[in-house]
């Protein structure tokens, strides 16, 4: 029986069969290879000033479709993505556009792959901090390999070509976690905000939940009851529907995740899919 989610194949974001096949070439075929490129080739907005970027080119991490970013690429510099680019010639966009980029790579190559919403424990001592990575399998029998595309390659992590655990949690393992005890609500957020609390990890979860059925919303996106939970409005109703979706995340049942999915609750609206 064909899986309900079928990581193989390219989602709403993660479409890259009609780009430049120049824009292609070279790229390696070993899953870890073919994506080491991709962290030269997006830039975050903080560094892209010091880069020599337009202030104007800063509205990319607005972007949503991997083949957009591709054509921008290649508008600034016509090499393949499978060489490394200096950063001025890079894409603007934030740790969820170095997720999509690699997993519609590695989907393009027919590797099941999928992005995750989460938190980094490896950036800041004592913080998990907001991140998207990706996970990808090398068969339907293997387990889920989770890489960090952005820091691949640097000083930053050593293994982030494999996480080890706690390394990083999705939104739904934050949230369970969470509901645990076993970790400080107050120590998940985003750097150089004032956002942290339990609030970031419930928005989290939701958008890891929307990934695991292949929507890879911007990192700020809310809809459903997201904006009332990050202003504390919401109570144990809520809350006990996000203990399902960290359950359905957990056991990785594709029926649970789709079903639980099309709730109006967690469904990304048709506006944050254009």
């Amino acid at each position: 029986m064909a899986p309900l989610i079928d990581y193989r194949s390219p989602g709403l974001f993660t479409d890259v069969r009609g780009v430049e096949p120049a824009a292609l070439r070279g790229v390696a075929t070993d899953p870890v290879d073919l994506i080491r490129p991709v962290s030269r080739l997006v830039i975050q907005p903080h560094e892209a000033e010091a880069a020599g970027i337009a202030a104007e080119r800063l509205a990319e991490n607005q972007i949503r479709p991997a083949a957009v970013l591709v054509e921008r690429l290649l508008a600034v510099d016509a090499a393949p993505l499978s060489e490394p680019r200096e950063a001025g010639k890079r894409v603007v966009g934030t740790c969820r556009h170095f997720a999509v980029l690699a997993c519609a790579l590695l989907r393009n190559a027919g590797y099941a792959a999928r992005a995750r919403c989460g938190f980094a424990t490896y950036f800041q001592p004592g913080q998990a901090l907001d991140h998207w990575v990706i996970e990808y399998r090398l068969d339907d029998a293997a387990h889920w390999i989770r890489l960090d595309p952005e820091t691949l390659g640097g000083s930053v992590l050593p293994n982030a070509d494999d996480l080890s655990p706690g390394d990083f949690l999705t939104g739904a393992e934050a949230w369970a976690a969470y509901r645990r005890g076993e970790v400080d609500g107050a120590t998940f957020g985003v750097h150089g905000t004032e956002n942290f609390g339990p609030a970031e990890i419930k928005g989290n979860a939701v958008r890891d939940l929307a990934a695991m059925n292949k929507v890879e919303t911007l990192p700020w996106d809310e809809w459903g009851r997201m904006t009332d939970a990050y202003a504390g409005l919401t109570g144990e109703d809520y809350d006990a529907l996000l203990d399902e979706l960290a359950a359905a995340c957990a056991s990785d049942d594709d029926r649970a995740l789709s079903e639980l999915y099309r709730d109006p609750v967690f469904e990304v609206p048709a506006e944050l899919l254009l």
